[in-house]
């Protein structure tokens, strides 16, 4: 089980090479809907890129995060499930850390974070996204410290693409 993490603009060259079976797509309130393949289950969920609730901002919240998780749970498709943003550093890092503590319990948040970073030097996971994982997940803060822990990532105008096992075969 493979997640494949991008931006945006490079949603449509990751679809047509990775072939996925699922599409998560994490945007802003008023940004149009990007295609996809008719045929691949997909989640849309919408907030800003904020890491604390804001006046006239939508967060992100326990609602959409329980959503995520749910659709990664679903997941049961051999082909890999793209996760994307408007950038590919943040919402959609996080959604592929909360993903892939979901899809492989008894992996420690740490190993995860570890691999995120190793795949993404841009990745900066939301932290609001992140610690309502945590709590859904009950990992008891160990997957917020794990994020804290790999810190923010490079500065750039936006992540690469990047892929993450959501679960390690061997456990």
């Amino acid at each position: 089980m493979t997640l494949v993490v991008c931006p945006l603009h490079e949603l449509a060259g990751e679809i047509a090479r990775s072939r996925p079976a699922r599409v998560i797509s994490l945007l802003n309130p008023n940004q149009a809907t990007p295609d996809a393949p008719g045929d691949v289950s997909r989640l849309m969920l919408r907030f800003h890129d904020i890491a604390e609730p804001s006046p006239g901002l939508i967060a992100p919240d326990r609602a959409m995060v329980e959503a995520l998780l749910a659709f990664g749970r679903a997941w049961t498709e051999p082909g890999p499930m793209v996760v994307h943003c408007w950038m590919g550093i943040s919402r959609s890092p996080a959604a592929a850390l909360a993903l892939a503590c979901a899809a492989d319990p008894s992996r420690d948040e740490e190993e995860i974070a570890l691999a995120l970073r190793r795949a993404s030097p841009t990745a900066t996971p939301n932290p609001l996204i992140v610690a309502l994982a945590d709590d859904l997940l009950g990992r008891g803060g160990r997957l917020a410290r794990a994020a804290a822990l790999i810190g923010r990532g490079m500065e750039a105008a936006h992540g690469l693409a990047f892929q993450l096992p959501a679960r390690i075969s061997s456990r």
